[in-house]
């Protein structure tokens, strides 16, 4: 697994939330989901027009669903991964980093935990977090989400106030 010690940027979570992690999308991660969901079927449109499969119609209005289908299967996942990378430390974080502070801020004075409370036992929320952690690294294999609450979060040193570690 990678070493999150030499991430280039402050780590913010190393299990993060499904919900988090669509929360925190940037507009670009929808752009890039939006371009890749419609290049399935723009490239489907682009092969009968200039190589034509002879069957225009309803078999091409099937394929193009299909790959608009795939496409936004794909478009989501990448998305995905680019704001995992970002709670990873791998990329620019900033405005992650910030928005984090704020969530938990207002959490703290609400008198919640950042990452929810769980009903599982201890054993099984570990489990969760040794499935769930780093799984956005192997989507092309198969697409592994955190749905659970766990304590099992790693972050950088300031991400949050040391006072409330």
């Amino acid at each position: 697994m990678h070493d999150l010690r030499k991430a280039p940027y402050p780590v913010i979570d190393t299990d993060p939330e499904f919900s988090r992690v669509i929360r925190y999308f940037r507009p670009s991660d929808y752009a890039i989901g939006g371009v890749l969901a419609a290049f399935g079927p723009a490239f489907m449109y682009w092969m009968e027009k200039y190589q034509p499969s002879g069957n225009p119609g309803k078999p091409l209005i099937r394929s193009m669903k299909i790959a608009g289908g795939l496409g936004a299967f794909a478009g989501f996942l990448t998305a995905y991964s680019l704001v995992s990378a970002r709670f990873w430390g791998a990329t620019e974080n900033s405005r992650e980093i910030k928005k984090y502070r704020e969530e938990y801020a207002k959490l703290k004075a609400q008198g919640k935990s950042m990452h929810g409370e769980s009903h599982m036992p201890l054993s099984l929320q570990r489990t969760a977090a040794e499935y769930s952690t780093g799984a956005f690294l192997n989507f092309d294999v198969i697409p592994w989400f955190n749905f659970s609450s766990h304590p099992y979060h790693g972050q950088s040193e300031g991400v949050i106030p040391e006072e409330d570690r």
